[in-house]
């Protein structure tokens, strides 16, 4: 069992899968190493042998030999159909596509089934990155490993987070539309299956991860997923009625954030966390009021949402107007509450608002991004389904 782990620990496995999927280290045999676009190649800078030790170290200090690199190389693509799958299929496990689409899921399909996904995300996302710190796994050495990502490659590698958000939020979908939605259980419970694995897969593509820490972190989904479906009616029921629900939804994340693990060097793991809890805050802050002044919130998806409907319909007009004009409002919004929270902390921190490094330090940092995000969250829920009623686009 230990060699097992060991072997699924170490470098050698992502690196033959990349192989095997057609990407290859300038230079290698088999890969060539041309850097002529027509070949295939893609210039990233290098990080092999004896140029690793130029790596970038993290801001803030000097690199202990503890912590992750932030180096990535020359590579050479011989398979793009591959290269693109998994590169779209990482970009389905970043914060950004969850925070867009999850409130998609509010507005035009069904408030409960949101609900469920966005508490069970930010469960997950605060359990794995708090793991990762904690046990300070390195991600996976560059030789022999293509990396291909340089924001993520400054966090530590077990469990990887876009494994657990993939597993949780597909696994979270399916569970909470099996029994309110006519459609084939098979084909839901394949799609979540197909949606999670092709996550998975593109953190050993792009170099993330070892095998260990994507099964690591499908596997800490899975369990939290089955601990939490059986009280889930319990948990909402709490969400939605109980009057100290907003005071315990701003007041735990905070604390929460403003405990998160010290490294000794920045990484982005704490503001992402922050990001998460705030939005979730907010949303759960805007779950309840809701609840509290409009017990009959529409269920759009309830009446409409079918598969197979056609491709153009009225209603799917106007389940694009809701998401365009929810956007916009919450991209406005996240602009606004982030230029006057800076404002407001530059000036009593004293620094200008492009100073990226006060900006990392934990009393600018947490208030920031959790006041920021959840104002978005709760913008999400609250103001853009009343805007929409104004609009006529419920």
């Amino acid at each position: 069992m230990a060699r097992l782990l060991g072997t699924l620990r170490s470098s050698q496995p992502v690196a033959r899968f990349q192989r095997s999927c057609g990407l290859f280290p300038a230079g290698e045999e088999g890969g060539g190493s041309s850097n002529d676009p027509a070949d295939g190649s893609r210039d990233r800078g290098a990080c092999n042998g004896a140029a690793a030790l130029r790596c970038r170290a993290p801001p803030g200090g000097v690199r202990s030999g503890r912590g992750p690199q932030d180096c990535t190389q020359k590579y050479i693509v011989k398979n793009y159909f591959y290269y693109y799958l998994f590169r779209f299929s990482a970009a389905l496990g970043e914060e950004i596509f969850y925070i867009t689409f999850l409130p998609f899921t509010y507005w035009n399909i069904d408030h409960s089934v949101s609900r469920r996904m966005i508490i069970v995300w930010s469960i997950v996302m605060y359990i794995g990155q708090v793991s990762k710190d904690i046990l300070k796994w390195p991600r996976p050495l560059s030789p022999p490993v293509v990396k291909l990502e340089m924001r993520t490659n400054a966090e530590y590698g077990m469990p990887s987070t876009h494994a657990m958000a993939a597993t949780a939020i597909s696994f979270s979908f399916f569970t909470a539309t099996m029994n309110q939605y006519k459609y084939p259980f098979e084909l839901g419970l394949v799609a979540a299956f197909v949606f999670s694995t092709l996550v998975c897969l593109s953190r050993l593509y792009t170099g993330m991860h070892t095998v260990l820490d994507v099964i690591g972190g499908a596997l800490i989904s899975a369990v939290l997923l089955v601990l939490l479906y059986p009280a889930w009616d319990t948990i909402e029921h709490l969400l939605l009625t109980s009057p100290f629900c907003p005071l315990f939804s701003i007041v735990v994340p905070l604390v929460l954030c403003y405990n998160y693990p010290k490294l000794d060097y920045y990484s982005p793991t704490r503001g992402d966390t922050t990001t998460i809890l705030g939005a979730a805050a907010g949303a759960t802050v805007g779950f309840w009021l809701n609840n509290q002044y409009n017990q009959t919130a529409p269920v759009y998806a309830s009446e409409s949402f079918q598969l197979g409907f056609p491709l153009i319909t009225t209603k799917v007009v106007v389940v694009l107007a809701r998401f365009f004009v929810g956007i916009l409002v919450v991209l406005l919004t996240r602009w606004l509450m982030k230029n006057a929270v800076l404002g407001a902390l530059g000036y009593q921190y004293k620094f200008p608002i492009r100073d990226l490094e006060a900006r990392r330090r934990l009393e600018v940092e947490v208030p920031y991004k959790f006041i920021t995000y959840s104002s978005v969250g709760f913008t999400a829920t609250v103001i853009v389904p009343l805007l929409h009623k104004l609009l006529g686009l419920e």
